[in-house]
């Protein structure tokens, strides 16, 4: 199939899910055409049948309007019509979702070739924060009605979705998945030495965009509670608009010196590979990538109870969950995991064989693959 991928290329997990797909589809053979504002996060080295199309916005301080929005229209048409694309696959809702609506309609309307499929996956923070805004809601609830298919990361976001947005089109889950092969643990002794310089210290890392929805000062109070159980390092790899919030708090809680602030890495595996325990205390996740690369590490995440989450982890066995407010309790588990090596093994391996029984990439690409065509087909018989 000749398939064009739409995603944002920041650091998130909807652009590395849309990266890491693009990869693997190319990989199996497909002909992949990633569509974003700059080179995405992860994309890596050159690959056969995987081509970057970079959008390329104008600026005209006199307009208003979403140049953005319009330049990845613009760029769908050129590129659907130039390989013939049989998919448009749009990651995240706003304003991906909306680009392929208008550029469906372009090439509908000006009939120079034929005309892809439109399939919109919905991530997360696209319905719960942004779709659910009453300045987007119509707009983003019609384009994701339009699509020809729509697929989301967890039950978890389709409950959200049907009860934010009011829309009927039907939703099929296909969760978020890793390159198996690759997301595993390593030995990254070096990195121990030189980041904590502590070859025996406990570990604990978070790993986020540090937006407000992810709570990094809820991180560093749990890591201050346990700091007091049993001494350790907190690893904080990301960056965004809460990081001079968590670097101030934990000097406000006497930690500063055991919290490393580590910035945006594009390889976390060898970070992930000296913790002893991830901490996810966020309000919201619709899946929860992050947890799944940590877990995929042998690392037991210490989480919230929150979206998607329940779905990927089992309290007490592969992992631990806890209400976003419960500081205590989450710290409490995580001491546990760090005092107790026979219960931190036995959370390790559970997580462990959770990721490769259901969320390795040999897994769930082929869902997409299989919806690809469902989509084609039906788009067919409805054309006839």
């Amino acid at each position: 199939m000749r398939i064009g991928i739409v995603c944002y290329a920041s650091v998130g997990g909807s652009g590395i899910i849309a990266t890491e797909l693009g990869k693997t589809l190319a990989a199996r053979s497909h002909d992949v055409h990633i569509l974003s504002s700059d080179m995405p996060f992860r994309l890596g080295e050159y690959q056969p049948g995987l081509t970057f199309h970079r959008v390329d916005t104008p600026s005209y301080p006199l307009f208003r309007e979403p140049q953005y929005l319009l330049s990845l229209a613009n760029k769908i048409v050129q590129v659907a019509r130039s390989e013939r694309l049989d998919i448009v696959h749009a990651h995240y809702a706003i304003p991906h979702a909306t680009a392929g609506y208008l550029a469906r309609q372009i090439l509908v309307a000006t009939r120079g070739g034929p005309v892809p499929s439109i399939i919109t996956t919905l991530h997360g923070t696209d319905i719960t924060l942004l779709g659910s805004d009453r300045s987007y809601t119509e707009t983003v609830a019609f384009c994701i009605e339009q699509s020809d298919g729509v697929t989301a990361v967890s039950e978890s976001l389709k409950r959200d979705t049907y009860r934010e947005l009011g829309i009927t089109k039907d939703i099929r889950v296909i969760p978020n998945f890793l390159d198996c092969s690759t997301h595993r643990r390593v030995d990254a002794e070096w990195v121990r030495q030189r980041v904590i310089g502590d070859p025996a210290g406990k570990v604990l890392v978070h790993v986020s965009n540090f937006r407000p929805v992810k709570r990094v000062a809820a991180v560093v109070d749990v890591f201050a509670r346990v700091d007091r159980l049993v001494p350790a390092h907190l690893l904080m790899v990301g960056d965004g608009p809460d990081r001079d919030l968590a670097a101030r708090y934990a000097a406000e809680l006497g930690v500063a010196d055991r919290v490393h602030f580590l910035g945006e890495q594009d390889e976390v595996r060898s970070l992930l590979s000296i913790a002893d325990v991830f901490l996810l205390p966020s309000a919201q996740e619709s899946f929860g990538l992050a947890a799944l690369e940590a877990m995929a590490c042998e690392v037991p995440v210490v989480a919230s109870n929150v979206g998607g989450l329940p779905e990927v982890i089992e309290h007490g066995v592969n992992g631990f969950l806890h209400p976003p407010a419960e500081h205590g309790a989450m710290a409490r588990s995580a001491a546990e995991l760090l005092a107790d090596r026979a219960l931190h093994r036995r959370v390790a391996a559970a997580a462990l064989e959770t990721v490769q029984v259901r969320f390795c990439d040999g897994k769930i690409v082929p869902l997409y693959e299989d919806y690809y065509e469902e989509v084609l087909k039906a788009s067919k018989r409805a054309a006839v």
